[in-house]
């Protein structure tokens, strides 16, 4: 018999055993779908979940931030033969600009995993209209950096972005606090005498209350002036490729500047382990709805190997060989784990569709374009390897012994 018919052969026998013992393999097709669909309905939930959170938390703010490094005492060593006892408080920071900050955001450009970079200067002020007023964050930008770093365009939800010549656009929680409103008139005092009167040209709402009831968006020369930091920045704001290598990333930057890197990673520690212990229950999940599925296939197809004693011993006779009775067992894992699969993406998939068009999720659950093929093909594999035992048991029956059976 050739290559062709031999496999043509065991394809049809891997198939008549499945079929002759329909109501197990059906409650085991069942079984498996169930597991597949929970598998790929939780992966892509989860996935959704955390990509939802990461957009609205690094949405507002910088991957890493360059700062000015922390003044620190620095006190001289006791003479030797001496027990110096100090008595050290920690040094007060003041607000410090970046040393030739044009040449650190230039080497911060040329570097490949840095997508955008906005020199920011920013400090305290006080904000007054008529007896009403707030403590307020002044921040001056280039609008045209820092909208690549910080998209504020996307959450204006009246007015327009407009810094320049004595504009300003503020967060809708300050607008609400003082009664401010498009065309009105905002006071800033940054102390010691330097004051400046802005039209509020536009208000917007990122959904963190801290940033909407602080954050005044300034043109950069008007806050350095403000802030009495002319021709300064107090930070240089970047956003990187891959969000997860940030870390490392900052460390990197930090010993290219000699400036303190701080990244979302550590400033968000809190999160990151959230996240971090999200997909660590979802491969709990699959790991152990994935043995399910193994033992699943391996105990219906042991208990098939038990019922088609006889016929394998016939096959055993005709002339068939111990490789292709251990291939129709393999086949028949393989199988099974391949066309449940398959089922179950389908369900996870219009599963997932249902929630985004009837659900009430905050969030869009997107399916990965490799999620279902990947389980799939992890599902086949698992199916394979589960069939092994019985798969090898059935090749090694003898055929005068299997005949016997009845």
């Amino acid at each position: 018999m050739g290559l062709g018919g031999s496999l043509w052969f065991e394809w049809k026998i891997a198939l008549r055993f499945l079929l002759d013992n329909y109501l197990q393999t059906l409650l085991i097709l069942v079984g498996i779908t169930v597991g597949c669909v929970v598998i790929v309905f939780i992966t892509a939930l989860i996935t959704g979940l955390q990509g939802n959170v990461i957009v609205r938390t690094l949405g507002t703010q910088a991957h890493i931030r360059m700062l000015p490094p922390d003044e620190v005492n620095r006190v001289l060593p006791a003479p030797p033969g001496l027990l110096a006892l100090d008595l050290e408080n920690p040094r007060p920071q003041r607000l410090r600009s970046i040393g030739n900050w044009q040449e650190v955001r230039d080497v911060l450009d040329r570097q490949p995993d840095i997508l955008a970079v906005s020199p920011v200067v920013s400090g305290p002020a006080m904000g007054r209209r008529g007896v009403a007023r707030a403590s307020v964050a002044l921040l001056g930008i280039d609008p045209a950096r820092y909208l690549r770093v910080v998209p504020v365009t996307d959450d204006l939800i009246a007015g327009r972005f407009e810094i320049g010549a004595g504009h300003a656009v503020i967060g809708k929680e300050l607008a609400d606090d003082l009664g401010l409103e498009l065309g009105d008139k905002l006071r800033l005092d940054a102390g010691e005498g330097r004051e400046a009167i802005v039209d509020v040209t536009g208000i917007f709402e990122l959904g963190v209350r801290e940033l909407d009831a602080r954050h005044v968006y300034l043109d950069l020369k008007q806050a350095q002036t403000l802030l009495d930091l002319p021709g300064a920045v107090t930070v240089i704001d970047t956003t990187v490729a891959d969000i997860f290598a940030a870390e490392d990333i900052a460390v990197r930057l930090a010993r290219l500047t000699g400036l303190k890197a701080e990244s979302w990673m550590t400033t968000n520690s809190e999160l990151l382990n959230a996240l971090r212990s999200q997909t660590m229950t979802s491969q709990v999940i699959r790991l152990f709805v994935g043995l399910s599925v193994a033992f699943g296939i391996a105990s219906v197809l042991a208990v098939s190997v038990v019922q088609r004693t006889r016929e394998i011993g016939i096959l055993r006779a005709m002339g068939s060989s111990r490789g292709q009775i251990l291939r129709v067992f393999l086949l028949q894992g393989g199988l099974l784990g391949m066309l449940c699969s398959g089922i179950g993406g389908g369900l996870a998939w219009l599963l997932v569709e249902a929630f985004n068009h009837f659900g009430a999720w905050p969030f869009v659950i997107l399916v990965e374009p490799t999620l279902i093929p990947g389980a799939m093909a992890v599902a086949t594999l698992t199916g394979v390897l589960a069939a092994a035992v019985p798969a090898r048991r059935a090749a090694r029956y003898d055929p005068a012994v299997a005949i016997r059976y009845v």
